[in-house]
């Protein structure tokens, strides 16, 4: 853990905090809901303008966090604003309450997420990126284990209570932005004139993509056509209880495809480190390949089970690998608004892919859908196989 300084410690505590508050109620969302009279229609709607903000957030915040040469205020406020947003949908059931609600917390998203990777990847070496990425997705993601368990918990002694969750919600976000003010802002090199030069508007992070070295365009082109085609796991759920899991074996598997996820994504980010970024990052479309094979034409079951098992190992071995790789072919100075762009772009592109998703399950069932899927992700394996990508040293 010598890897693992004190700055990537506190930012990997406001994650997992943070974490807990919002997996509280990501199960509990779609049912509060859906219990006060709103359609399935409507809560699709919701959530995919949320994550349409989000995806434009991250790209705008990422670009102003470089421009302004600041990390820790984005990261404050980001933080602060997706803890704020979980009592307000205790306090009222209008639609504009509840749209408020999850953009205010979509945009808190936003504003911290490229400013928050960026202090990370200074945090560490081109040799140490995904160590130090893979601990703070292991911190991350071990909320959305303890999350989902507590609100079991709680439900289980008070059935359909879900306002008090709301309330109880805040509690780890608060104690996320009291972890915030442990940050200290690091001055950075000057700022670079390829991202400052010309007018700032509310889009200019896009034009980031012509500044960008060619690196940076490969790596990206892949992964958000991957990201095209890669829908919410709510797809693996319901496939999940088409296969005949009760609604609690569905929320169990749901809580251990995250334990897996978190288990291994520190012992795979090192072994990336020795390995190469690149190498990791296959293994990985490899094995999401056999989960979707999987999911598409077994029936068992155990070998659902194993599907989710596999597919943790999956998450584990490139949701964090992606971003060192994406931090190390960029100079530092470019950090939040490249990986703001990309991780915004590919929000945007994995509500498309759920929209595709679910086109194709409702014209052909779910083995065409989950089939489909995986021969696409063959073909991005192929395509990061093939393609000449550097990975190493800052360029």
């Amino acid at each position: 853990m010598k890897y693992i300084s004190k700055t990537v410690w506190v930012l990997s505590l406001v994650s997992l905090f943070t974490d807990i508050a919002s997996e509280m109620l990501y199960p509990v969302l779609p049912i509060y809901l859906k219990s006060i009279g709103y359609s399935i229609l409507f809560i699709g709607i919701l959530e995919g303008i949320t994550e349409v903000v989000a995806g434009y957030g991250k790209g705008y915040f990422g670009h102003l966090s470089d421009v302004t040469d600041k990390r820790v205020p984005f990261v404050r406020l980001g933080y602060a604003m997706s803890a704020i947003s979980k009592p307000l949908l205790g306090i009222g059931q209008a639609p504009f309450v509840v749209l408020f609600s999850r953009i205010l917390d979509r945009i808190g998203k936003g504003v911290r997420t490229g400013a928050r990777d960026a202090i990370l990847s200074s945090e560490a070496t081109p040799t140490t990126k995904a160590r130090v990425f893979g601990f703070h997705r292991a911190m991350d993601t071990l909320g959305a284990v303890l999350g989902p368990s507590i609100a079991l918990i709680y439900l289980y002694f008070h059935p359909q209570d879900y306002i008090f969750l709301f309330y109880l919600a805040f509690l780890p976000g608060i104690i996320a932005i009291g972890f915030t003010f442990f940050l200290k802002e690091r001055t950075t090199q000057s700022i670079q004139t390829n991202l400052t030069e010309g007018k700032n508007s509310v889009f200019s992070f896009l034009s980031y993509w012509k500044k960008s070295n060619s690196n940076y365009r490969k790596l990206v082109v892949g992964l958000l056509v991957f990201a095209f085609w890669n829908s919410s796991d709510v797809f693996l759920i319901l496939r999940s209880k088409e296969v005949g899991l009760d609604d609690h074996q569905v929320i169990g598997i749901y809580i251990f495809y995250n334990l897996v996820y978190a288990l291994f994504s520190y012992p795979l980010g090192v072994f990336a480190d020795k390995i190469g970024l690149k190498k990791m990052f296959l293994l990985g479309l490899g094995i999401y390949v056999i989960v979707y094979l999987l999911m598409g034409l077994v029936q068992n079951p155990i070998l659902i089970l194993l599907a989710f098992f596999l597919y943790g190992v999956y998450a584990a071995a490139t949701e964090g690998i992606s971003k060192a790789w994406i931090s190390n072919v960029i100079p530092n100075n470019e950090t939040a608004t490249g990986i703001g762009m990309y991780t915004g772009l590919q929000s945007i592109s994995s509500f498309f892919a759920s929209l595709v998703a679910g086109s194709l399950w409702f014209l052909f069932g779910a083995p065409v859908t989950f089939i489909v899927t995986g021969v696409v992700a063959i073909l991005v394996f192929l395509y990061f196989f093939k393609v000449k990508i550097g990975e190493g040293s800052k360029v």
